[in-house]
């Protein structure tokens, strides 16, 4: 599913996610990012994946230097996500791994080198390591959310919505709550 209709699905079971407002077509992204009135925010493209596209904007005039620029791409399905950047002390991600819907595991992410966090692009088979333990140390196994009530949410969500293997990622913020922002299936 896209990434609008993720955020809409966790928000209905009660989980809390990044605000998020979609924006149809190029040019309605500036007033869009006007209006949102948040700075720093993030825009994504509604379908997507390994944090490609995914831009941290520091102004509105940030993001029109960005639409002009011979970077800009137009997402697949035309939609940008303007996202609220979610301050952190800390310097990495927290991705739990779900089988059958079933809580297994956590995966600390660094996020010092940007947002393409996609664990898959560091494990090479041909390599004798895991992502878990790479040289960088950008992945690590954590046990800290082993028995935390959000990971009991997140095995509700996934029965109900039918999905049966994800990857979901999420952040905590300056106040300590948790915020889901990306399910990969």
């Amino acid at each position: 599913m896209d990434k609008f209709s993720q955020y809409c699905a966790l928000q209905k079971h009660g989980i809390k996610t990044p605000l998020t407002h979609a924006v149809v077509g190029k040019e309605n992204l500036i007033q869009a990012a006007t209006d949102f009135d948040q700075i720093p925010f993030i825009i994504k493209p509604n379908r997507g994946g390994k944090g490609l596209g995914v831009k941290l904007i520091h102004s509105i005039s940030d993001l029109e230097n960005f639409i002009e620029s011979d970077d800009y791409e137009e997402p697949l399905d035309g939609t940008w996500l303007i996202q609220e950047y979610i301050k952190s002390d800390q310097t990495f991600i927290v991705r739990a791994e779900f089988v059958g819907a079933k809580f297994l595991y956590t995966v600390k992410v660094k996020t010092d080198g940007g947002f393409e966090l996609c664990p898959a692009d560091v494990c090479d088979i041909s390599d004798a390591f895991c992502p878990t333990s790479a040289p960088e140390n950008k992945f690590e196994l954590i046990d800290t959310f082993d028995n935390h009530a959000l990971m009991n949410q997140l095995e509700t969500f996934l029965s109900k919505e039918e999905i049966d293997i994800a990857g979901i990622e999420f952040i905590q913020n300056e106040i300590g709550d948790l915020l889901v922002y990306d399910i990969n299936t």
